[in-house]
């Protein structure tokens, strides 16, 4: 059974949802058992200090052993530090790791015909689900983790956390193509079960352990709780996700031509901070510009180098010269699609993209036109600029067009 405290524009006090955590564990069949909690990186606004006391009292004494996972999906390793900072602790009898790629494990395949079904006849091949190995040696795996807007899924959280977010590379790429596919306009933000949602739902249901999931609604760029849930994946996210649809989306009467996108420090390469242009992207119009205002990114990727001689371009860029780039991770191709956003491509015309992006980075200038996007030294923008809509803290929260009506 799920059970949902909070909702939209409610704040949950600290005490309640630790009290609240503590008895939604009490009551479940723990005892003797091996737990694997799966718990997201750092990219992610998320209170895991008080959540993850809340857990450590809940099954000290009573768990067999608890290993805590990093979600990591494509993003690079935490060092020791910065897990003891992002979880609190220390948490005598857990064991912390975070997710690799050597650990893996197959856990079945779904057929070509069941993955036609379930991405809308968009793709067609038997799908190996590769996970973490520690998915198969737990009795029980425990999802921690927030609910977002999400480019590639429509609403991050939930079954996301096994895939991508303990994945591996193969199962990664193709939920990430397929999501590309469809485009982050046209899927982020999207309720209920999209094609990817569906497909990874499917790859979950597959593994032996229990699942359940404590699904959060967190205040963006904040430790402060909006909603929680838990239960199993598939509902406890679904009830998030709702109200994240109501918390984390917010609404332009027109579209504008300017955005300065201001990327918070929490994303230390172009790969985690191009959620700044995801989250933007629908409120440009054609013809405009989005600056991402980040001097401290350095670099692009630091697990995917091989973005900076790819270079960011749309959707039909790589579909129309398939031949010259199906052997790239299709992961990498995805990101590069994401970031540029819509556009069209003709051999002979070229490419011509909906919207400029324009990097104001510590990344140096060769680097960034190399990479297809514009260069502005980021000593040159105007955070007071009245010409321009300048989002501060920009990778969460959605913003979209409003209906005729005002909203959606």
């Amino acid at each position: 059974m799920t059970s949902t405290i909070g909702g939209p524009g409610q704040v949950l006090d600290e005490a309640d949802v630790h009290a609240w955590v503590r008895e939604r564990i009490a009551a479940q069949e723990l005892d003797g058992k091996r737990v694997c909690v799966i718990v997201p990186d750092a990219t992610r606004s998320c209170p895991l200090p008080m959540l993850m006391g809340a857990l450590h009292e809940a099954l000290d004494g009573r768990a067999a052993a608890v290993t805590v996972l990093i979600a990591l999906g494509t993003h690079a390793p935490m060092t020791a530090e910065q897990l003891r900072e992002h979880l609190g602790g220390p948490y005598p009898g857990f064991t912390v790791r975070n997710h690799d790629q050597e650990s893996l494990v197959s856990i079945g395949v779904i057929p070509a015909a069941r993955v036609k079904e379930l991405s809308d006849g968009r793709m067609s091949q038997d799908v190996d689900v590769v996970l973490n190995r520690a998915v198969v040696e737990h009795d029980v795996c425990l999802v921690v983790g927030p609910v977002f807007p999400h480019e590639v899924v429509g609403f991050s959280g939930g079954n996301k956390y096994f895939v991508p977010g303990v994945a591996g590379a193969g199962i990664i790429d193709f939920s990430h193509w397929l999501g590309a596919l469809i485009t982050s306009a046209e899927i982020i933000g999207t309720r209920g079960i999209t094609p990817v949602r569906a497909l990874i739902d499917r790859a979950a249901a597959l593994i032996p352990a229990r699942r359940l999931a404590l699904c959060l609604v967190v205040r963006s760029g904040t430790n402060d709780l909006h909603a929680a849930s838990f239960g199993p994946p598939e509902e406890a996210w679904a009830a998030c996700a709702g109200v994240s649809a109501q918390t984390h989306v917010r609404y332009l009467d027109a579209p504008v031509k300017k955005v300065i996108s201001v990327i918070p420090e929490k994303y230390d390469d172009m790969w985690t901070g191009a959620k700044g242009f995801y989250k933007l992207e629908p409120v440009v119009a054609d013809g405009g510009q989005v600056i991402i205002y980040a001097p401290h990114i350095t670099r692009i990727a630091a697990m995917h180098p091989e973005i900076e001689e790819i270079g960011y371009h749309c959707r039909d860029y790589f579909l129309k010269q398939w031949d010259r780039f199906a052997h790239h991770h299709w992961g990498v191709l995805a990101h590069s699609t994401h970031l540029r956003g819509a556009g069209t491509y003709d051999p002979g015309a070229g490419e011509r993209l909906r919207v400029t992006v324009t990097l104001a980075t510590g990344i140096p200038e060769d680097v960034v036109r190399r990479a297809n996007l514009d260069y502005l030294d980021p000593a040159a923008v105007d955070l007071a600029d009245p010409g321009a809509f300048v989002v501060p803290n920009a990778g969460e929260v959605l913003f979209r067009l409003a209906s005729p009506a005002g909203s959606e």
